[in-house]
C-alpha cells in the first residue's frame, strides 16, 4: 500500500499531464484541491516510514460517513460492507422552454465507478478528499484511472429510466454483481460541500440512501451516496436549454447479505 502511494507521488508530474487533465491547469481552486491531496499523500507516505507495519485492507473497518445535521438511515441490520467507490459524471437534467421560472427537473445520471474499498479502510481522511479531487478532472470513457489518485475502474452507473438507477459492479478485475436500486430516503448535502465546475455556487447534490430492487446479485441491497461534490442544477429554468448536464462526483457505499 505505502509503495502505491509513493508510486503516485513520484508519478505526479506524469499523471497531472495525461488526458484526463482539463485544458487549464492554473485555476485557482484546481491547484488548491492538487495540493491540499499531495500534501495529505505525502504525510501518509511519512507516516508509513514509522510503522511497523502497513495498514491491512480491512474493508470491515471502513466507516460510512454521517451527514449533518440531519443524518441517513444506517444500513438495515446484517447488512455487510461490500464496496466503496468514488463516482465521477453528470447529473442530467430537463428544463421548460416556455416557463423560465420552472425548476428543472432530474431525468437521471451517468458515472464511472473508481474502487476505492482499501482507501476507505486505510485512510478514510484521504478518502473525504477524493469527490472534491475528482471534479476538477475530466473523465472520458476511455480512462480507466481516475486521476491522480489512480483508482481504478469497479463499475458503472446509470439509470434505466428517469427514476430507476442501475449500479454494474461486474468488471474484469471484479465480479461483485448489479444493483438496480430505488430512493429510500435523502438529505440535503451538508454546508460547505463542494459546489462544483461552475461560478454560479449552484451546490452538491443530496446525500442518499438507495434500497434494491427485484434482478439485483452479489447479495447487493442498500446503496448511499454520500460526500457529494457538485450536480445541482440552477433554480429555475431561465436562459437554460431543454436539457443540460451538470458535473458531479460522490462516494458510493454498497451493502449487502454475507
Amino acid at each position: 500500500m505505502f509503495f502505491h502511494l509513493w508510486a503516485i507521488s513520484a508519478l505526479c508530474a506524469v499523471t497531472l499531464s495525461a488526458p484526463f487533465a482539463p485544458g487549464s491547469a492554473s485555476r485557482p481552486e484546481e491547484m488548491k484541491v492538487l495540493s491540499d491531496y499531495f500534501h495529505m499523500l505525502a504525510t501518509k507516505v511519512q507516516e508509513g516510514r514509522n510503522m511497523a507495519m502497513a495498514p491491512i485492507c480491512d474493508i470491515s473497518k471502513a466507516t460510512l460517513p454521517v451527514a449533518s445535521p440531519t443524518p441517513l438511515a444506517g444500513p438495515a441490520e446484517g447488512m455487510t460492507l461490500k464496496h466503496v467507490a468514488i463516482g465521477r459524471g453528470i447529473q442530467n437534467y430537463t428544463c421548460s422552454t416556455t416557463n423560465a421560472t420552472a425548476a428543472p427537473k432530474p431525468i437521471g445520471a451517468v458515472a464511472t465507478l473508481y474502487n476505492a474499498s482499501c482507501v476507505a479502510a486505510t485512510y478514510p481522511d484521504l478518502l473525504n478528499i477524493l469527490p472534491k479531487l475528482a471534479l476538477e478532472f475530466s473523465i472520458t470513457p476511455e480512462n480507466q484511472e481516475l486521476g491522480p489518485s489512480n483508482l481504478v475502474v469497479s463499475g458503472h452507473h446509470y439509470f434505466t429510466n428517469n427514476t430507476s438507477p442501475f449500479f454494474d459492479l461486474n468488471t474484469s478485475g471484479l465480479e461483485l454483481g448489479v444493483a438496480p436500486c430505488q430512493k429510500n430516503s435523502s438529505v440535503p448535502a451538508p454546508a460547505g460541500a463542494v459546489v462544483g465546475q461552475n461560478n454560479q455556487g449552484l451546490g452538491a447534490v443530496a446525500w442518499l440512501k438507495l434500497t434494491t430492487r427485484s434482478g439485483a446479485t452479489g447479495g447487493l441491497q442498500e446503496v448511499y451516496r454520500v460526500n457529494t461534490a457538485g450536480g445541482s442544477p440552477p433554480k429555475i429554468c431561465e436562459g437554460m436549454p431543454a436539457t443540460f448536464e451538470i458535473q458531479y462526483s460522490a462516494e458510493y457505499w454498497f451493502f449487502g447479505s454475507s
